[in-house]
């Protein structure tokens, strides 16, 4: 007798593709890169502009996380986890 408690093999397989660790990273590099591009067009002041030479970091760093987060997902979509079949136990 089993001491897990028994779940159909669809939602394992959907919890195993959402815990895979590219959906984790590519989903924090998208909340990241979403607050970054934000802050880049909301907040870029005069004394910014002359810490970074003009350049607008937040904005770049900003499309630069929310295109690896886009690599990232890509990737899990693309190239999705084949888990082993788990053997059925007997009652």
């Amino acid at each position: 007798m089993s001491a897990r408690p028994h779940s159909s093999p669809d939602t394992s397989r959907r919890s195993d593709v959402l815990f895979d660790i590219r959906t984790v990273i590519g989903g924090l590099f998208a909340v990241y890169g979403i607050v970054c591009l934000v802050w880049g067009l909301v907040s870029f002041t005069a004394a910014d502009r002359a810490k970074t030479g003009g350049v607008n970091l937040n904005l770049w760093t900003g499309i630069g996380m929310l295109a690896l987060a886009a690599v990232f997902i890509g990737w899990t979509l693309l190239r999705p986890l084949h888990p082993a079949e788990q053997p059925e136990e007997d009652a």
